[in-house]
């Protein structure tokens, strides 16, 4: 980028720092917080569906017990 360009994109973002009161974002604010609840909700009942269904439930038994029966 050119000197130019630079120096506007500089004037810009501090003029858009101070219409904000230059102050920074510390962390999520409570909306964010609902969101991303229910997203981790949502995704641990579509894991949890996964693998409570018979073909991932009989894999993982079959696991833990070739796990179970190996010699050491």
């Amino acid at each position: 980028m050119s000197k130019v360009v630079r120096a506007r994109m500089r004037a810009l973002v501090g003029a858009l720092r101070g219409l904000c009161g230059g102050r920074k974002d510390a962390g999520m604010v409570t909306s964010e917080y609902a969101v991303g609840i229910v997203a981790a909700a949502g995704f641990a009942l579509v894991l949890y569906k996964v693998v409570t269904s018979g073909q991932v439930s009989a894999e993982l038994h079959s696991i833990v017990k070739r796990a179970l029966d190996a010699g050491m």
